[in-house]
């Protein structure tokens, strides 16, 4: 895949979100114009071979393009991204058949690309960017891990605003006594909190004491049984969790841990408005997010009601992975040898995780249940471990450049 980047390193992560329209006059292609921007129209339909990715053009010129994506009839299909190798420069969520399409805008220099379509009879469909390529990122490696740490922050934002919708939409659905649209709902807002979660721990609302989990915003949102406070009791995700998993049905009380959630995630979303990250936090909080899998994910314990824990394991590895893209860089400049290392320990693990992939169960994995963990569990951990001990390198290399 050759080289290239987005213009405006700052306006891309709110074109994530479709928030912002970077659009500007640019050469012909085979993609229509609107306004400026390349259109291109991604359609999921279920087919006989299964479901499928289309695009309307598999081409466009460099500079604003537009992804329209409409899933028709694919009930397998809930995603679509915009890949740069290991990056992640676009995309579109809980889409479900039926819905309107939803766009999102990037200004893409010249290039091959990639849409991934997670669970479509072909995932990866190619995508080329015609005309002249984004210059190479510029400066000594200082520059380009601090550059890189102003992108990853502003994608740690746009997560954070992702998940106040699915918490809004899991208290609606919650509110309307629909056991099964509750769980669904469930199951799409987890992944925000997970591709960013060693990001936001630990954040304590002002008037509380730091030990006071009353105050303390990551247990209000994202407690498990296992780190219950008795003083305060349950809380936040899991605790919905439980009543729609365990109980199978939704209380009084399941409504108002529900409403509560909403309440604590939007908190968070004003204190990430003001979050700022150095390269080292990058390079550690990557880390931790594995450190997350081997201590949550692989032993069964963050999801023991849903048992989803592979959609989180997917999410931690998925927030490393734009951690470490954020990166990479300058971490080039630094140490080449260990950058390659990465980008192909990397791969092992998303591959693993690809045999588990079920578009027919919630969140797109298949449930971790005690007989998949007794079979897999060894092997999913030691694939984690090789990562996680290149990755444990970083800090000390971003903190000295």
């Amino acid at each position: 895949m050759s080289r290239k980047a987005i213009s405006v390193a700052a306006l891309t992560a709110l074109c994530l979100t479709g928030l912002a329209a970077c659009g500007s006059d640019t050469d012909d292609s085979a993609a229509p114009k609107k306004k400026g921007a390349s259109q291109v129209a991604v359609t999921l339909v279920s087919g006989s071979d299964g479901d499928v990715c289309k695009l309307d053009t598999d081409t466009a010129a460099a500079g604003p393009v537009t992804f329209t994506v409409t899933n028709e009839s694919a009930a397998g299909l809930t995603e679509v991204e915009l890949m740069d190798g290991q990056k992640i420069l676009g995309e579109k969520e809980n889409l479900a058949p039926g819905l309107p399409g939803s766009s999102f805008t990037l200004t893409l220099g010249g290039g091959d690309y990639e849409i991934y379509c997670p669970g479509a009879s072909a995932e990866r469909v190619p995508f080329e960017v015609t005309g002249e390529a984004a210059a190479e990122p510029t400066g000594d490696a200082a520059e380009l891990l601090a550059s890189g740490s102003e992108d990853y922050t502003t994608y740690v934002r746009t997560q954070i605003d992702a998940m106040v919708v699915g918490v809004q939409k899991l208290q609606k659905a919650v509110d309307s006594g629909d056991v099964a649209a509750a769980q669904k709902a469930y199951a799409d807002a987890r992944p925000f909190y997970e591709k960013i979660e060693s990001d936001v721990e630990g954040f304590v609302m002002d008037g509380f004491d730091p030990t006071d989990n009353k105050g303390n915003l990551d247990y209000l949102i994202d407690m498990r049984a296992s780190n219950l406070d008795e003083a305060v009791g349950w809380s936040g995700f899991h605790a919905v969790e439980r009543d729609l998993f365990q109980a199978k049905k939704i209380t009084d009380q399941t409504k108002k841990y529900a409403a509560d959630l909403v309440t604590n995630v939007t908190k968070l979303a004003e204190v990430g408005k003001t979050l700022e990250f150095k390269p080292e936090d990058l390079a550690n909080g990557a880390a931790a997010l594995l450190e997350e899998v081997q201590s949550g994910k692989i032993t069964g314990e963050e999801e023991a009601y849903s048992h989803i824990d592979l959609v989180d394991f997917a999410n931690n590895v998925e927030g490393a992975q734009q951690a470490y893209a954020a990166l990479r860089p300058g971490l080039e400049k630094i140490d080449a040898e260990l950058v390659k290392t990465i980008d192909g320990r990397f791969t092992a693990v998303t591959d693993d995780l690809e045999g588990y992939k079920d578009p027919q169960a919630l969140g797109g994995y298949r449930p971790y249940t005690a007989e998949l963990k007794a079979s897999d569990g060894k092997k999913l951990s030691a694939t984690v471990q090789s990562l996680q001990d290149v990755l444990g390198r970083l800090a000390e290399k971003a903190a000295t450049a």
